[in-house]
């Protein structure tokens, strides 16, 4: 089974950067979509980000601009690099394989969390 293990989040004021590491196990990441989700508390987990194994890369309208997806196939990680973050970007941010069912996943990572002080 993949495991997925998220690291990088923090505490940064408004207007700060951060960067995202998703280290996956298993040989076939290269060929498999990912994406990069967060659930802030209260609301549903969403999808924030996606790359195909190709490197196309797809984003939400609130993050277009100001987050960048990318993978290293070679070392099996997908990275997020948020910059200009607001408070509304607070939650714990996870990865996973780039599905329209994720809501039904059964396996999560530990996920990292991103707080964002205003």
């Amino acid at each position: 089974q993949v495991r997925l293990v998220e690291s990088g989040g923090g505490l940064v004021q408004a207007g700060g950067s951060l960067t995202l590491s998703c280290a996956a196990s298993g040989s076939s990441f290269r060929l498999i979509a990912m994406g990069w989700f967060r659930q802030a508390p209260g609301k549903q987990r969403e999808m924030v980000a996606t790359i195909t194994p190709g490197g196309t890369t797809n984003y939400i309208d609130s993050v277009k601009g100001r987050f960048t997806i990318s993978r290293d196939n070679a070392k099996n990680t997908v990275y997020l690099q948020m910059n200009s973050l607001k408070p509304e970007d607070t939650a714990v941010y996870y990865c996973n394989e780039d599905r329209w069912d994720y809501r039904q996943f059964d396996y999560w990572g530990q996920g990292t969390q991103v707080t964002v002080s205003s």
